[in-house]
């Protein structure tokens, strides 16, 4: 059984998957995909570098994932993100059957791990999800407000 305390080194390497982006002027998101203790995948987002609308982090993170795994499903790993998933990253969570989401801060534009809905864990779908919110808040809200602000040339 996982601590709280145990999230912590996941959700940094997450956060410097999100600084990564944030160097490429991207917006700050950061994901990755842990199996037992060790990080498999690793994913930025990259949509204005690749000009690519699927290229979110948590598509990246869990591509690598599947691929160190040579598997599709993603059944005894976690992900971690920075920013709660969009619709688009949680189909493909869902899809990839990982058990467990651990995220930073919520999104209440396109949040759909318990913001504006949540899919993760839709009573629908052959697969749930478990959710973890507010991991690291206040760094990775801040990261996204500060960008946002330099972007506006508000600092």
């Amino acid at each position: 059984m996982l601590t709280p305390e145990d999230h912590l080194p996941y959700m940094r390497a997450a956060i410097e998957e999100a600084l990564t982006a944030e160097a490429l002027r991207e917006v700050p998101i950061g994901a990755v995909v842990v199996h037992g203790d060790r990080i498999i995948g690793r994913g930025h987002n990259l949509r204005e570098t690749t000009r690519d609308p699927l290229a979110h982090a948590e598509l990246i993170a869990i591509k690598e994932a599947s691929e160190h795994l040579g598997a599709w499903r993603l059944l005894d790993c976690r992900l971690y993100v920075t920013l709660e998933p969009c619709p688009m990253c949680a189909g493909a969570i869902v899809q990839a059957r990982v058990p467990l989401v651990v995220y930073g801060t919520p999104d209440p534009k396109a949040g759909c791990a318990g913001t504006l809905m949540n899919l993760l864990q839709e009573d629908r779908f052959n697969h749930r999800v478990e959710v973890i919110s507010g991991v690291m808040q206040e760094e990775c809200a801040a990261l996204l407000t500060s960008f946002f602000r330099k972007l506006r040339g508000k600092e």
